[in-house]
């Protein structure tokens, strides 16, 4: 009788699970209230982020932080509600951003990045998804000598210990491949094993039907509870309750919230996002994923219309969205990338990173409840490490030795 596993929660990260788990032969329900890839994972820069070995670290320097006050930043803003409300996990977040701290947790965190694309590779051949995925990189653009020039040492030092690749660009350079950029950028980064994803959303929802088609079975139905059952597990839904052997929680930002009626307290907290679709006539289109490093938005050329995806906004979860920050984006891309073209949706899209102190996700078992298994607090990359996730989760559910050592990720270290 094949193993019996319910993941609750079908963003890239849980469906990830969900297919791998199936491939081995387990007996998988994925629950979710909405379809595969509608929530956080929808909404992200499309990016699958093999470069991305730095965890972003809460701002350090003086100017910065002085500079966030005014409260009127692209890269990160804030409410004070929510200031107020994740306190705690914040000031570990700040020191854990520390310089030695930081450069202590980069190695565990880079061991996850490094497989992301090859993670992802059989995925997409499975999902007949290719034509949603580009592996040509993407652009780090600036606008001073000296931010460039800092990064490009980090980027120096990432190629020389995780593997990544990139080429350096000057201004002439970056023109000739993104001709409608205006004056105001003087050099890049172009990522080149970095991979971009036209629509992010389906990318997943084609990991689902290839779930669904290795046997696995989703379940479209709002979760009440969760509640042990002799030796194994019985989920509450809408729709009746369901049973298995083992229960993975991958619901991203609302994990932690859940987990309060088990008795665990971690210390979550959410970055907020916003994005809105853009028109943008054929001839000056662009041509790469771009990152305006020094002010902190993206533009993306997708399926939908060049999607502009805002910073952080350190905000409560049920916070009511404020606009400002993708409108002060809007305003500084229109300056770079004049070809920029009417607003395509009415109501920006708003979602949240599911994101924890040191930067790293928990992925393991719950410390107090076997076949209770945890999977979120990926920050900025759960797009990126969704397929790497399942893999390790699928592993150490069956007792297999793991690609990568675990002891970073466990839930016991809070």
């Amino acid at each position: 009788m094949s193993r019996e596993t319910i993941v609750l929660g079908a963003g890239m990260v849980g469906v990830s699970i969900a297919w791998h788990l199936a491939r081995r032969g387990h007996a998988v329900q994925l629950m979710d209230r909405r379809p595969p890839g509608q929530e956080t994972s929808y909404g992200n820069g499309g990016l699958i982020q093999r470069e991305a070995v730095r965890p972003y670290p809460f701002p350090r320097k003086l100017g910065k932080l002085l500079s966030s006050l005014p409260n009127r930043r692209v890269d990160i803003r804030y409410q004070l509600s929510g200031m107020l409300r994740y306190a705690g996990p914040l000031f570990d977040y700040w020191r854990h951003s520390a310089p030695r701290e930081h450069a202590r947790i980069i190695p565990e965190y880079a061991s996850l990045i490094a497989l992301s694309t090859q993670e992802h590779a059989p995925m997409i051949e499975a999902a007949g998804a290719g034509d949603l995925v580009r592996d040509d990189g993407w652009l780090e653009i600036y606008r001073t000598r000296g931010e460039l020039d800092e990064r490009l040492r980090e980027a120096q030092e990432a190629a020389e210990r995780f593997g990544v690749t990139y080429e350096a660009l000057n201004a002439a350079e970056l023109h000739q491949r993104e001709p409608q950029l205006g004056q105001a950028a003087i050099g890049a980064i172009h990522w080149t094993n970095a991979w971009s994803v036209s629509d992010p959303g389906a990318l997943v929802a084609a990991y689902a039907r290839q779930f669904e088609a290795e046997g696995g079975r989703f379940v479209q139905s709002e979760v009440k509870g969760v509640e042990r059952n002799g030796q194994g597990w019985r989920v509450l839904c809408e729709s009746g309750a369901h049973e298995a052997q083992d229960v993975v929680v991958a619901l991203g930002p609302w994990s932690g919230g859940w987990l309060e009626s088990l008795g665990y307290r971690l210390p979550t907290f959410v970055k907020r996002g916003y994005h809105m679709h853009y028109g943008a006539a054929p001839e000056r289109h662009l041509q790469h994923w771009l990152l305006d490093a020094e002010v902190g938005y993206i533009l993306a050329p997708m399926r939908a219309g060049i999607r502009l995806t805002t910073g952080a906004e350190l905000a409560a979860l049920d916070a009511p969205p404020a606009y400002g920050q993708l409108a002060a984006a809007e305003r500084v891309a229109r300056a770079l990338y004049p070809a920029l073209g009417e607003r395509l949706e009415e109501t920006p899209w708003k979602g949240a990173r599911p994101c924890l102190p040191d930067m790293k996700p928990v992925i393991g078992p719950a410390p107090r409840h076997p076949g209770l298994w945890l999977a979120f607090g990926h920050a900025h990359q759960g797009f990126t490490l969704g397929p790497v996730t399942g893999r390790l989760v699928a592993e150490m559910l069956e007792g297999e030795p793991t690609a990568v050592d675990m002891q970073p990720f466990r839930a016991d270290r809070f």
